[in-house]
């Protein structure tokens, strides 16, 4: 009866950390998702505001 009851409790202990363990590189893998987006949408802003700057440059030079 022991081993058994020993038996039950170390799967249920591994059974608990291996679970744990495949939800953290989950959780990993959409914060890297997350952060690929926000880094192309911040790449995207600057790359926007360089051409407004290159157009407002542009017009100034043609009213000129």
């Amino acid at each position: 009866m022991k081993k058994l009851l020993t038996l039950l409790f170390s799967f249920a202990i591994a059974f608990s950390l291996t679970t744990a363990t495949f939800a953290q590189d989950t959780m990993k893998k959409d914060d890297t998702k997350k952060e690929e987006k926000k880094e192309k949408k911040a790449k995207k802003e600057k790359k926007d505001k360089k051409e407004d700057k290159m157009k407002d440059d542009k017009m100034k030079d043609d009213k000129k």
